[in-house]
């Protein structure tokens, strides 16, 4: 399995001059496999009604989205201080952005990073979002992602790079930089209209708080999806954001997925790498509240990790 962790991009805990790029050059040498930003670009300080957190009424945001940095700026910050690990969008929204703008960003940073962007994409729930900044209204946000899966792969292709679509038309133009190599995107996905899409469309799914059966059970139907789509099902794949919740031991008995010591979240990873899950990141930065704090947080959990037999490549995949 493929081990990764997030990037403090919070700036009410860190110092984004030099945490960014510290915490980058830590992990790398650690020995994770990939470094992750999300997206948030306010929070409501009204949470009633449709404002609540995944809007649900009531439910206040948490204090970390009111802080959080730009996810391509952060992730571009980790690219210029690191050789090897992916860098990964947990997730952007497409529908908040102009479709070609956010097509060539990501192109840019694949690009100067040699090849290393996951797009992790979703199609977004904060209505507050979309009303201050997005080119659709909250009711098309399928159809805005769609819309940008579309023009994303006309732009990351040869030039010349053209398209007609509802709202936007390229003349045959040529569109630099292009990405290093083919972008991975992986989807979030929430009803069957999302499944759908995924698996027709995309090269796995990014769930984030599903449990190992729950994981395996869904994996399964997606690729049988996919393959009533004409794909391969093994083009599925799953990259998995792991938030842990707290840090002490608790009893196994009745212990729910993803809490008590990093031991016990890692076993817990181990499990779903036997769901099917290849790749899975660690939501640490949330945790820490400092740089040292973190650096030895994410330490401790890959030598967890390690431990446990998730970091080993077998013979096979290194060929």
């Amino acid at each position: 399995m493929r081990l990764g962790v997030t990037l403090p991009q919070t700036s009410h805990r860190y110092d984004l001059a030099k945490d960014v790029t510290a915490f980058a050059r830590a992990a790398e040498e650690i020995g994770f496999d990939s470094l992750w930003a999300y997206e948030r670009i306010l929070a409501p300080v009204d949470s009633s009604g449709e404002h609540g957190l995944y809007g649900i009424p009531d439910v206040p945001w948490p204090d970390a989205y009111s802080h959080t940095t730009d996810a391509l700026v952060t992730l571009t910050l980790a690219a210029a201080v690191t050789d090897r690990v992916e860098l990964g969008t947990g997730v952007l929204i497409p529908g908040l952005h102009l479709p070609m703008r956010l097509a060539r960003s990501i192109a840019a940073l694949d690009a100067a990073s040699g090849g290393r962007v996951i797009a992790g994409l979703g199609s977004g729930w904060s209505i507050d979002e979309f009303a201050a900044t997005a080119p659709r209204p909250i009711a098309e946000r399928g159809a805005a992602l769609d819309e940008f899966l579309d023009i994303a792969g006309e732009v990351w292709g040869p030039d010349p790079v053209s398209y007609t679509t509802e709202r936007y038309q390229l003349v045959p133009s040529a569109v630099n930089p292009k990405p290093a190599r083919r972008v991975p995107v992986f989807l979030a996905a929430g009803n069957r209209r999302s499944w759908s899409r995924l698996a027709r469309r995309a090269d796995g799914w990014l769930p984030f708080s599903d449990s190992p059966e729950q994981v395996s059970k869904r994996l399964d139907a997606l690729r049988a999806e996919a393959v009533e789509a004409g794909r391969d099902p093994s083009e599925i794949g799953c990259i998995f954001q792991v938030t842990p919740r707290g840090l002490a031991e608790v009893p196994s008995a009745g212990r729910e997925p993803y809490t008590g010591s990093l031991r016990q979240v890692v076993e817990d990873v181990a499990a779903l790498g036997e769901a099917g899950v290849d790749h899975a990141y660690v939501t640490l930065a949330s945790l820490a509240g400092s740089l040292s704090e973190l650096v030895d947080l994410s330490g401790e959990w890959y030598a967890e990790a390690k431990a446990a037999g998730l970091t080993d490549i077998p013979e096979t995949a290194k060929e």
